[in-house]
């Protein structure tokens, strides 16, 4: 079944390092049985599009459609689409799951090994094929890429579980082992730094400690749920986390920023037999002093989200246990699509968290 499309629409398309234009291309159509198109209603922006703009991620080739995080309504759906109907609201995942691949079936969406993205990365939309800011997106394997928004949940709450919730979650306290009455420090306020500062106390952490240079942002991550704060800017900044434990450290140490600083920073304050959890996309080489974590019995791990949280996190999101509004710092529509990158990318500037773009 379809609804009616136009054979074009509008699309943000990265055309090089710098290059973004917001113009008119072909509408996407059905290319798998598994496909579904989606009427994209709300997008944003995240920080990976702005690396993607500086050319720091070589697989986005020119004339890719960028974008991987988006709420609409199924319009067409392929003839193998069996949970999916015309007229459906749904959020669309920021990684694909073809449902069959062995790393599928170890719930390692993230790296799907489907027609869409062979090579063992679920992450397409914006990357490997054309991504969700745009007025129409062809989504594949939508039966399990999509997930129905419920009518107590609203376009920008369901835009916020396509990515920063799930990664936030999933790399950051998951990934970081947290226990319940651990010491969770993220280093880092934010999208993805509030989301871990957000969904830390879902594993029962006992104290929360934001880490940041922008005071306005550590006053944010106290709405998020930060019990402390720490201007990592100040002189003696480590010695006031230190100050919040028992002066071993923090059980759990998130590096939310993606710079070799901050890195640096999560393995000064993580106590022996703690966790440095790495949320951070870092584009260049880290230096990892083995000679002294070994010894502190130091475990570290990084991931790409697998997303297979979000059902979880959309229940939590629906009954009102996670506010995620908080997020959301700027509204634009779609045509604003330039202004809403102008002012996500001067964050620091313009106080920017979640830019929400709606048609």
């Amino acid at each position: 079944m379809k609804s009616r499309m136009e054979s074009t629409m509008k699309a943000l398309v990265y055309k090089g390092p710098g290059k973004k234009p917001w113009e008119r291309v072909p509408s996407p159509k059905i290319q798998h049985p598994t496909d579904v198109i989606v009427r994209v209603e709300t997008t944003t922006i995240c920080g990976t599009d702005l690396h993607i703009l500086k050319g720091d991620v070589a697989a986005v080739q020119k004339g890719r459609i960028l974008g991987h995080e988006g709420v609409g309504v199924v319009i067409e759906v392929g003839s193998a689409v069996a949970a999916l109907a015309v007229g459906d609201k749904v959020i669309i995942s920021c990684i694909k799951s073809c449902g069959r691949c062995s790393f599928c079936k170890q719930g390692l969406f993230g790296h799907c090994l489907g027609d869409e993205g062979a090579s063992g990365i679920g992450w397409v939309f914006g990357h490997l094929i054309d991504g969700t800011q745009a007025e129409y997106v062809r989504v594949p394997y939508a039966d399990n890429s999509l997930y129905k928004l419920p009518a107590t949940v609203t376009n920008q709450q369901g835009v916020l579980l396509s990515d920063i919730l799930p990664t936030g979650f999933e790399i950051g306290v998951q990934y970081g082992q947290t226990k319940p009455g651990d010491v969770v420090a993220v280093i880092g306020a934010g999208p993805v730094g509030l989301a871990v500062v957000m969904t830390a106390g879902l594993h029962g952490a006992s104290k929360i400690i934001s880490i940041d240079l922008d005071p306005h942002r550590l006053e944010e991550a106290r709405k998020f749920g930060a019990t402390d704060t720490v201007r990592s800017g100040e002189a003696g900044w480590k010695a006031k986390v230190m100050a919040l434990t028992d002066g071993w450290g923090v059980d759990v140490a998130v590096e939310a920023v993606g710079l070799p600083a901050t890195f640096e920073m999560a393995m000064q304050i993580v106590r022996p037999g703690g966790h440095v959890a790495n949320v951070g996309v870092h584009g260049k080489p880290v230096e990892l002093p083995l000679q002294d974590l070994w010894i502190r019995n130091i475990t570290i791990s990084m991931g790409l989200v697998n997303a297979n949280t979000t059902p979880m996190l959309l229940k939590l999101v629906a009954e009102g246990k996670l506010q995620v509004d908080k997020f959301v710092s700027h509204h634009f529509k779609m045509d604003e699509m330039l202004a809403a990158y102008d002012t996500f990318a001067r964050a620091a500037e313009t106080r920017a968290l979640k830019v929400i773009i709606d048609r």
